[in-house]
């Protein structure tokens, strides 16, 4: 079943890579016999779904390739649904363009609020003191 990726793209599944195994823990016999662990392994540079710009994003974030396990269902089918909603979650975060921070200056009202309040902690302490011999 091809992964939607956010409204960027769809990854197909002939470029995704199962692998099953037992999942450890309890569980019994059921836990030692069944291949419950699914692994998802997605190839960013061979991948023919991402344009130059997202792939290039992907491999600073991941490396060539993503992988992703889940083995906290008892079932394949909801290890396998939890490994591609992991894994289309995560590339989708990934080829978010965070917002670069500008620098600004403060306002001169937050100047003066800061120094009143400064000031009203500063009396408050004041008077928290005891009086000296001279005054």
């Amino acid at each position: 079943m091809p992964i939607p990726v956010g409204s960027h793209f769809v990854i197909p599944d002939a470029e995704l890579e199962w692998k099953f195994s037992a999942s450890g823990g309890p569980g019994g016999q059921h836990a030692n016999r069944s291949n419950t662990r699914a692994e998802l392994t997605w190839n960013v540079v061979e991948s023919t779904v991402v344009s130059d710009t997202q792939r290039r994003r992907l491999i600073d974030t991941f490396g060539m390739e993503i992988r992703v396990v889940a083995d906290e269902h008892r079932s394949q089918t909801r290890n396998r649904e939890a490994a591609q909603r992991r894994i289309g979650e995560r590339v989708a975060d990934a080829l978010v363009v965070k917002q670069r921070r500008r620098s600004t200056r403060p306002s001169p009202g937050s100047k003066r609020r800061r120094v009143e309040a400064k000031r009203r902690v500063s009396d408050k302490k004041r008077l928290r003191s005891k009086p000296r011999y001279d005054d």
